[in-house]
């Protein structure tokens, strides 16, 4: 076969390919909304099953709805009995606690509370004196994870896992689609994503599309960047959605577990490219606390993470950078 028909002959679409139709759906959990796109040839996932998959995971980690495993947790002396999902979430977290040198701690839940980003409105930020009491209780060291028994060494040691529930949700809903045979589609929750596969009919790669906050006020306007993956998870980690002000003075939603206090350097936002979306979530918000140069050397590092980076120069001016691949996903048009 000579090269024109060998390249033709990779493009012929199959029977089975040709069956395939888009079916999406769509809808709001965790506090945002959700989209799932997958091809396939019937409507083998609904939305019934994606609902369930929803209520089993916030049963498990919301902090908002009453009795969940996480609240269990958190009010208990010493410890509960996990589920899987937050045994699964938990070992993740205390994995990158490690790989991070703390910069990614889910005991953060009290400092959370008290800068006013948790279930409660604060009016006032905290003292100096509240936040020494509060490290008390802090540090992932003083969770304990063997088989079913998730344990603490103190009453004050909470969890927060918001900042990687979504991606660890994606993953269970990607898990949900592979176990009905599909294996092309995307699954976004609030942003966070996974893919696999392509689309069709015109079988290209998903494509994902990534904001750029303005140089004003750091708010996105616009697509700084479009990748093509083939498979895996695209998360974001940034502080220009979330942050309180108080007076003259805005602090960020991400807390430093070391310090007590928002985290404070150049970057703006990492977008990190990861196997799966749990992964890639955890490591964003990690990176996002290293400030440039020490995420950048943490990468070389981590070869199966990729990332983008936007910062602010000392000028004031907004600047990326992104890791080679990274720049190898980028669409060039």
């Amino acid at each position: 076969m000579n090269c024109l028909l060998l390249t033709l002959s990779l493009w012929l679409v199959s029977p089975r390919e040709a069956a395939l139709r888009a079916f999406q759906l769509n809808g709001y959990a965790q506090g945002t909304t959700y989209a799932i796109t997958y091809y396939a040839a019937d409507s083998v996932v609904t939305s019934t099953d994606v609902s369930r998959k929803l209520a089993e995971i916030d049963a498990s980690l919301s902090l908002y709805q009453p009795g969940s495993l996480i609240n269990q947790f958190n009010a208990a002396a010493r410890g509960i009995v996990a589920d899987r999902h937050l045994k699964a979430v938990v070992r993740k977290a205390l994995q990158v606690y490690q790989d991070t040198n703390g910069r990614f701690d889910a005991t953060v839940e009290p400092l959370v509370r008290a800068w006013g980003f948790g279930t409660q409105h604060t009016e006032a930020p905290p003292s100096a004196a509240a936040i020494q009491d509060i490290l008390k209780g802090v540090g992932s060291e003083k969770l304990h994870l063997r088989g079913d028994s998730l344990a603490k060494d103190q009453p004050a040691v909470h969890l927060d896992l918001n900042g990687i529930a979504q991606g660890y949700t994606v993953d269970v809903l990607a898990a949900l689609l592979e176990s009905r045979h599909i294996r092309n589609y995307l699954v976004e929750l609030g942003g966070e994503i996974r893919v696999r596969g392509r689309k069709f009919p015109s079988r290209e790669l998903m494509r994902i599309g990534i904001e750029r906050p303005d140089t004003s006020d750091l708010l996105p306007t616009s697509m700084q960047q479009v990748i093509r993956l083939a498979a895996g998870g695209v998360t974001t980690s940034g502080n220009y959605r979330k942050f309180k002000r108080w007076g003259a003075v805005k602090s960020a939603h991400l807390i430093d577990p070391t310090t007590g206090y928002p985290f404070q350097n150049e970057l703006i936002s990492v977008t990190v490219v990861a196997p799966d979306a749990l992964t890639a979530d955890a490591y964003d918000n990690a990176l996002m606390g290293m400030g440039l140069a020490n995420a950048l050397a943490f990468l070389q590092r981590h070869a199966s993470l990729q990332a983008y980076l936007i910062y602010q120069r000392p000028d004031g001016t907004v600047a990326d950078t992104a890791t080679p691949g990274f720049q190898r996903l980028l669409v060039h048009e």
